[in-house]
């Protein structure tokens, strides 16, 4: 006759484990540390945020999207900056929310990050998300659920952008979001340590093997993340990505 104890254990083998909508980790990567956060886009709600629906104002920040999702009765399991902006915090380049076009894509050249190209934009769609570059981009049109352009373009299709200097002293915290080619798998990655371009290209490369990851910004750069107790401040963000739970 099983024990008590033994009858609990196998009932637990029966119970499916239900996994976190977001799994954050650690990486290193050539003597600098990183914060991994990786999603399923075929199975999770991953969305843009960027003013509230009901009164039009900036959103600015997590505790601002928390709010108002707890009106679906939803919560972030994970948020992050996503992509640049102007000091009214209107987004830099094209932004797209619930397929509304609310910033037109820039395409040429310009000074800044932004301006170096190539760029490109991150699409969420039904079932999946992905990096594209920008000018192929605008010749497939996706049809985006949500869509926010930033640059430099980290990896494009498996190369390094061609201007990244290994040596390079422009080093800052940096965040940035890189796809799968079949669009599942989504992973935002901000350094903990102070990076420059290449360092933070080769680790979407080389360590997380995803052949597309756009830049996102960098100096301003936080991460949300409840189930790793972070939760970083600062001045108010435009653009913010985040992936949604049910409401505990």
């Amino acid at each position: 006759m099983w024990s008590v104890r033994a009858c609990f254990a196998g009932l637990l083998l029966l119970v499916p484990m239900v996994a976190q909508a977001v799994e954050c980790r650690t990486v290193r990567h050539e003597g600098a540390k990183f914060t991994v956060c990786e999603a399923d886009a075929a199975r999770e709600d991953i969305r843009l945020f960027h003013s509230d629906a009901a009164t039009g104002e900036v959103l600015g920040g997590f505790p601002q999207v928390n709010a108002m999702l707890e009106r679906e009765g939803l919560a972030l399991a994970m948020g992050m900056n996503a992509g640049m902006y102007h000091n009214d915090l209107a987004p830099v380049g094209l932004y797209v929310e619930e397929g509304e076009e609310r910033a037109r894509i820039v395409t040429s050249d310009g000074p800044g990050n932004f301006g170096l190209l190539p760029n490109g934009v991150f699409c969420i769609r039904e079932g999946r998300a992905d990096v594209i570059e920008s000018l192929r981009f605008v010749d497939e049109a996706p049809d985006c659920r949500f869509a926010t352009q930033s640059g430099p373009m980290l990896v494009i299709d498996g190369k390094l952008h061609p201007r990244f200097l290994k040596d390079s002293d422009s080093v800052y915290v940096r965040n940035g979001v890189g796809t799968s080619a079949d669009g599942t798998r989504v992973v935002f990655a901000i350094s903990d340590d102070r990076v420059n371009f290449h360092t933070f290209g080769t680790l979407y490369r080389d360590v997380l093997k995803l052949p597309n990851a756009l830049y996102l910004d960098g100096k301003v750069s936080r991460l949300y993340a409840p189930a790793i107790r972070r939760h970083d401040r600062g001045f108010p963000m435009g653009p913010i990505v985040g992936v949604t739970k049910p409401l505990d």
